[in-house]
Formats: structure tokens, C-alpha cells, sequence
């Protein structure tokens, strides 16, 4: 890759691709240079997940010190917790360019063909969601991260022609939401694989103190304290909300982000204290109050809340289940007891409020949960 290439990556930091599906409050092309210029370069500064960062630090250091190319990089959780970030990182580290690009847009062996046969010596290749790849692309993933070639075809039918296309040494970093996904042929090719956890309310603050530190916003440790403790152990959720409330100090307040601010800001943008936004409340609101507690098929529980299926299952589920507000049974979505109480509601009588999380019974049993 040219120096120029390289430039051009570092001032769009690489993430404006991989990060246009973020729905921000701003919006705009400013708010996602913004978002991506408050990413760490390099692992000393990446605050939290201290294993996976030990473990990719020592990888990156050993193969450095090797002269060679580092093992394939597999990184998997949820959604605003660094995966784009820590590819960066390995790039930087290695002092290498990086090529970035997501597996909905390679849905064909001749896009990924393509791809790599431009990569250079040593180039990190970046994958975003990268258990959307389609399986004919994943096939030829599989030959060019073992064997660093590509079997192109020339031709078709009887008269068809499989031309090896040798490739230089490069590292593949696999981002993926989902990685139960993958299949385990393209797994096993990956010689280290991370799993980022949600961030605790301490890691958020240093991340939240050193974002006010580049946007150059004044904050104390009060109103930071009280965007970490809303942020859904997201750090890219912390950043948004600073943003918000550095907005409501500079046209409401003193300028200050502060616990006044902070506090009006957030419930101006309908955030509770528990992290909760407006689609979290709609989606218990309808649990406790028009089905009892439930359970209720997930299907039922969209279409009361209007919202698409997947919105409901992908974007407020998740942490809903994890804070202990809703749980998943082989009959539906059901209401916890903590639900009702953030809703200040009491629990009808013979209603099937649950105390304690149950074991999911997975989705082969989940039939009458999607009706």
C-alpha cells in the first residue's frame, strides 16, 4: 500500500466504514470524525479489557521482535466496546497499513479475490462483521489465511481453469458480533481470539476523562460519574452522552459538564438512571402493563411496541437480560420483578414475574418465544 493510501486512512482514522451504521444524536460526517478521533492509537492507551489486551500486546510484541507477521487476530462481543479500535491498534503496533472492509460488502470470491490480491507484505486486513461474509467467500478465506494464495478461475463449465494467485504474508482481523456464527473451518484459522466484555463504571470514567480532555470540554468528576453510571458499559455510548451534555452545558448552563448538567441533559434525551432509553422502557412498559408480566412471544412484544422484530431482539433485549429487567423462557419474554419496581408498579396477582434468571433453553427449544 502507498503512502498515500496510508494518509488517507489516518485521517479518516480507518472507522468511518466500519462505523456509519452508528445512529448518533448529531449525525452528521463531524460527529463521526469526532467519534473516531477519540479512539486510542496504540494498546497503552486502550483503557479497559486488561486480559485481551495483555494477550494481544504479547502477541504483537513476540511476532515484532520475530520480524514476521502476526498471527490472525479474531475479536468478538458486542456492539461500541473497541473491536474497531483494537484493529487500528494492531495495525499501529506493527507499524503496518491497514485495509478496511466488512463482510456484507464481500458477498462474492471474486470481491474478496480482489481484495487480497492487492494487499501488500505485512498488511493487516480488517473484517468487519465478518460472519456476514457469504460462504464462497469464507472458503477462499479459509486457503488464503492458511496457505496465503487464492485459486482464481478462469472460465466456465468443463473448460474452467483454477489459476494459483500466491499472496505475500498479511493478518486478518475478524471483528464479529456474533461469533457462535463463524464457522468452525474459519475459526480454527485464527491464531488468537479476544472476547471483549461491557466495561465497568471505573474504566468508563477514564474513558469519559480523557474524551472531555480532546473535545477540550470542562468536566468534574461528578458529571462524568453520571454518564458512566448510564452508559450500558459502552464506551462508545459514553462518548455519545458526553457529547450530549457538553451540548446542554454550552447552550443551557455554565458550559460546565457537571451533575446539573448531566442530569438534565440525560433526561432531556430520555436516559435513566439505570441506562434505560426510550425503547428499553417501551419494551417493558408493554411486558408489565398490557401483557401482566408475560411471558410473550417476541413477535407479539415488537408489534406493541412498534418496532421491527430484530430491533426488539438486537437493540434492547440484550441488556435488558443482562440487568435482570426481562428474561427468556421456552414460552416467551417475561418480566423480572425488578422491571416492575423501576416501573413503580405492582406485580398483578398470579402474575409469572420472575425473581431469578432462568437458564435459556437455547433456540431450538425458543419455537413459541418468536410467535
Amino acid at each position: 500500500m502507498t503512502e498515500g493510501f496510508r494518509s488517507e486512512i489516518r485521517e479518516s482514522d480507518g472507522s468511518l466504514e466500519a462505523t456509519a451504521r452508528v445512529v448518533d444524536a448529531g449525525g452528521d460526517d463531524d460527529e463521526r470524525i469526532v467519534e473516531a478521533a477519540l479512539r486510542p492509537k496504540r494498546l497503552a492507551e486502550f483503557p479497559g479489557q486488561p486480559r485481551v489486551r495483555d494477550q494481544l500486546g504479547l502477541v504483537l510484541r513476540a511476532a515484532k521482535q520475530r520480524g514476521s507477521t502476526p498471527d490472525h487476530v479474531l475479536l468478538s462481543g458486542p456492539p461500541g466496546l473497541g473491536k474497531t479500535t483494537l484493529a487500528m491498534i494492531v495495525a499501529a503496533e506493527i507499524e503496518r497499513p491497514i485495509r478496511v472492509t466488512s463482510g456484507p460488502a464481500i458477498q462474492h470470491a471474486g470481491d474478496l479475490a480482489a481484495v487480497l490480491s492487492s494487499l501488500d507484505e505485512g498488511e493487516v486486513l480488517f473484517l468487519d462483521e465478518i460472519h456476514r461474509m457469504s460462504r464462497a467467500a469464507e472458503e477462499m478465506l479459509y486457503l488464503a489465511m492458511e496457505d496465503f494464495r487464492v485459486d482464481v478461475i478462469v472460465g466456465k463449465g468443463p473448460g474452467a481453469t483454477a489459476i494459483p494467485l500466491e499472496l505475500p504474508p498479511f493478518t486478518v482481523v475478524g471483528a464479529t458480533t456474533r461469533a457462535g456464527l463463524l464457522p468452525a473451518p474459519l475459526r480454527d484459522r485464527f491464531g488468537f481470539t479476544g472476547h471483549l466484555d461491557y466495561y465497568d463504571a471505573a474504566d468508563l470514567e477514564t474513558i469519559l476523562h480523557r474524551s472531555a480532555r480532546l473535545l477540550g470540554v470542562d468536566a468534574d468528576g461528578e458529571g462524568i460519574a453520571e454518564i458512566a453510571g448510564r452508559s450500558r458499559g459502552t464506551p462508545r455510548i459514553a462518548n455519545r452522552l458526553l457529547r450530549r451534555v457538553r451540548d446542554w452545558a454550552q447552550v443551557h448552563g455554565s458550559g460546565r459538564v457537571d451533575q446539573v448538567a448531566a442530569l438534565a441533559a440525560l433526561r432531556l434525551f430520555d436516559v435513566d438512571a439505570a441506562g434505560l432509553d426510550r425503547l428499553d422502557r417501551a419494551v417493558l412498559e408493554a411486558l408489565c402493563r398490557r401483557f401482566a408480566g408475560g411471558p410473550v412471544g417476541l413477535s407479539t412484544l415488537a408489534v406493541a411496541v412498534g418496532e421491527e422484530t430484530d430491533t426488539v431482539e438486537t437493540v434492547a433485549e440484550p441488556y435488558l437480560v443482562r440487568e435482570g429487567f426481562m428474561v427468556r423462557t421456552p414460552r416467551g419474554r417475561a418480566a423480572t420483578r425488578r422491571a416492575w419496581e423501576h416501573l413503580n408498579l405492582t406485580p398483578p396477582v398470579g402474575s409469572t414475574t420472575q425473581d431469578v434468571l432462568p437458564l435459556d433453553d437455547g433456540p431450538g427449544r425458543l419455537g413459541s418465544a418468536t410467535d
